[in-house]
């Protein structure tokens, strides 16, 4: 087995009109975020993170925004779906770091909420999975308000590529 890290980054208008969904927990607030599916930032960038990590590609090419069964879809599941992606290429998944990148709500509230979820949508412990929430301080699409980021970076154990046909 090789160790491989992976990044992930995904953003998303805040609108009217839809719920605040981050890491798979609703976060009662004014704005949502748009998108195909739940438009979970947070979720979307470590899906892309542990895809990246196990050399699977990216979200789009398996949920893809084209394909309807996606639509208003919940990311959670799409994670689960990820890790089950990530099992079938014998992937082991040891640490996921995100950061979550919203003006507001503050988010630390909800983060045991998104913690729990998340922990259990990946199937590992408590300590293989940080997430971390922070402002725009005013700045950017952040910081006006327009849209949330995130981003994430996984460690995951996979066949070495180099020990294959030996």
């Amino acid at each position: 087995m090789s160790v491989a890290t992976g990044l992930g980054y995904d953003v998303h208008r805040l609108v009217e009109g839809r719920p605040l969904i981050i890491g798979g927990v609703e976060v009662p607030h004014t704005h949502g975020l748009l998108g195909h599916s739940d438009a979970d930032v947070l979720t979307h960038a470590i899906i892309d993170a542990l895809l990246g990590a196990a050399g699977l590609g990216d979200i789009g090419e398996h949920f893809p925004d084209t394909d309807e069964r996606y639509r208003d879809s919940d990311s959670v599941e799409l994670l689960r779906a990820a890790v089950t992606l990530l099992a079938g290429a014998q992937c082991v998944i040891q640490h996921v770091d995100a950061t979550v990148v919203i003006e507001r709500p503050k988010l630390l509230p909800f983060k045991p909420a998104m913690h729990q979820r998340l922990v259990e949508a990946l199937g590992v412990g408590n300590a293989q999975l940080n997430l971390k929430a922070t402002r725009g301080e005013g700045m950017g699409f952040v910081g006006r308000l327009e849209g949330a980021a995130a981003m994430a970076v996984a460690t995951v154990l996979r066949p070495d590529p180099a020990a294959e046909g030996h």
